[in-house]
């Protein structure tokens, strides 16, 4: 076997595996993307304003639904997100626009809204109960047990900062419902 080629291969290996950790380790740049999401969520948000707006100035605005009407008022409030205000009152770090702040709503329900453009709290507030209904049915039989009634209500009171309240309501729900 020919060792002149084994041993540069292997220093190029090893110098290579070596670079790759030290760049993840003092690279950092997760939090570009954080931040990068952030301002994407508030975007969407204030898109999902924008549209509801001019849904209600529209011929049909005396048959708009309450539900775009809920998700106006929840984007229109021009309440800003405070992670400190919502850890005090969960006592853990909230995320903006975490459906999973919603009773009932777990990583994989969060999944399937984000597959449906539901992808903040007001977007979800602006929902209709069917409408959720029709997301969760979208993941399969193992989704049919949950009931998504208060979910739209309670992501408007996230949207709009109220975290005491919402935590309340919470308390006195069961999984959801």
């Amino acid at each position: 076997m020919n060792w002149c080629i084994l041993i540069p291969a292997l220093v190029g290996l090893l110098c290579g595996i070596l670079g790759y950790l030290l760049g993840r380790l003092l690279g950092g740049g997760s939090s570009n993307i954080d931040e990068w999401k952030r301002k994407n969520a508030k975007l969407e948000a204030d898109l999902d304003a924008c549209r509801s707006k001019l849904s209600a100035k529209g011929p049909s605005a005396a048959s708009t639904s309450s539900s775009v009407a809920s998700s106006f008022a929840a984007t229109a409030t021009g309440v800003a997100f405070n992670a400190d205000a919502a850890k005090a009152v969960f006592g853990k770090r909230i995320k903006e626009n975490d459906l999973t702040v919603v009773e009932g709503i777990g990583p994989k329900i969060q999944e399937l809204f984000h597959n449906h453009d539901v992808k903040t709290w007001a977007a979800l507030a602006g929902c209709s109960v069917d409408k959720c209904q029709k997301v969760l049915l979208s993941g399969g039989d193992r989704f049919k047990m949950h009931n998504p009634g208060t979910w739209p209500k309670q992501a408007g009171m996230a949207a709009e900062g109220k975290w005491q309240e919402l935590l309340d309501w919470q308390d006195a729900l069961d999984g959801g419902k």
